[in-house]
């Protein structure tokens, strides 16, 4: 239903539009970013990126049958010496196919890629506690909650706290469906 390509610039309004409040790009894209998303910030956020090496690799998620552009996620800060990443960016983007497994698949193939591509040992992510739907997809991924980083970002005179999640090579490895 979906494959991974690399996220680059013919894909920047797609991901731009579905960025709709500055709200939501904290969540999305944590404090690196400022409302409203912009090509500027997607051609700086892309830089040394998608290469041999790289410490970030992002994507978007392209659906099979249509080739649009459906959702974007990336693995970075990965950490060759310690085979250590972290899951980030997840957005289901395009609302016609919320709820159709779609995050499911997209964390099956992010995690294919941190495993056997990158050939990592461990992959964290960081989620804020009150995005229930994506703790529940991270968890049936495999994920298990680590902690919770109290408080970890402000919006406005409220403060969001952080849920710590990892999922292991010999987890991912053991579950059933891989």
């Amino acid at each position: 239903m979906i494959k991974l390509t690399h996220f680059e610039p013919s894909h920047f309004q797609a991901l731009i539009s579905w960025i709709d409040s500055p709200e939501f790009l904290l969540q999305w894209g944590g404090p690196n970013f400022q409302f409203p998303l912009d090509e500027s910030q997607l051609n700086k956020y892309i830089e040394g990126t998608n290469v041999e090496g790289a410490e970030t690799y992002i994507y978007s998620v392209i659906h099979d049958q249509t080739s649009e552009v459906i959702g974007h996620i990336s693995i970075g800060k990965v950490d060759r010496i310690h085979q250590s990443g972290r899951v980030g960016k997840v957005l289901v983007g395009d609302e016609k196919v919320r709820g159709q497994g779609v995050g499911q698949k997209m964390m099956k193939e992010i995690l294919q890629v941190a495993f056997h591509e990158l050939d990592l040992h461990r992959v964290s992510l960081g989620v804020f506690d009150f995005n229930h739907s994506a703790i529940g997809c991270y968890e049936k991924a495999g994920f298990k909650k680590e902690g919770v980083l109290r408080d970890a970002r402000k919006y406005g005179d409220e403060f969001w706290s952080l849920w710590e999640m990892s999922i292991l090579r010999q987890e991912w490895e053991q579950a059933s469906d891989r």
